[in-house]
């Protein structure tokens, strides 16, 4: 039991998960005991019921429910793709830099729209590379609150 134990602490990484998918192990093991054949070691078997059993743990833990979009778009619909054709998406796109100052539209401009690297816009801009980078991470920050009043 003590190997089991080792190895499921060492995959969940706290004391009570472990406990937890430990005892889960050891019931799904009981379970299904006739299945067990005798060819090798119980302990290498009950590994692999412990390999599965934190497997299943992680995959439950991180299982993300399914969110409607909070604007209703449906992008499966045949209408929904006309949504979000790229000349709606390019307005939406300026409507929103629009509202930015200008520093942080021209960096967001640059990096996004003309893909350049953070040194060409720490060039063009007349800044330092590590300026260049604070005023994309504010100018983020910036667009994404506005963007909750754009519905998207």
């Amino acid at each position: 039991m003590g190997r089991v134990y080792r190895f499921v602490f060492s995959h969940v990484g706290n004391r009570e998960d472990a406990e937890d998918v430990t005892s889960q192990v050891f019931i799904k093991a009981y379970k299904s005991l006739e299945q067990f054949e005798g060819k090798g070691l119980l302990e290498n078997w009950l590994l692999q019921i412990a390999r599965m059993a934190v497997a299943d743990f992680w995959r439950e833990r991180y299982k993300l429910p399914s969110v409607p979009l909070v604007d209703g778009r449906d992008v499966a619909s045949p209408d929904g793709a006309q949504e979000f054709d790229d000349g709606a998406r390019e307005e939406r796109v300026r409507a929103l830099l629009d509202q930015l100052p200008a520093s942080y539209r021209q960096v967001l401009e640059l990096r996004f729209l003309q893909r350049c690297g953070i040194a060409e816009v720490a060039r063009v801009m007349g800044v330092s590379d590590v300026h260049a980078r604070v005023l994309q991470f504010r100018a983020l920050r910036r667009a994404a609150e506005l963007a909750p009043n754009w519905g998207w």
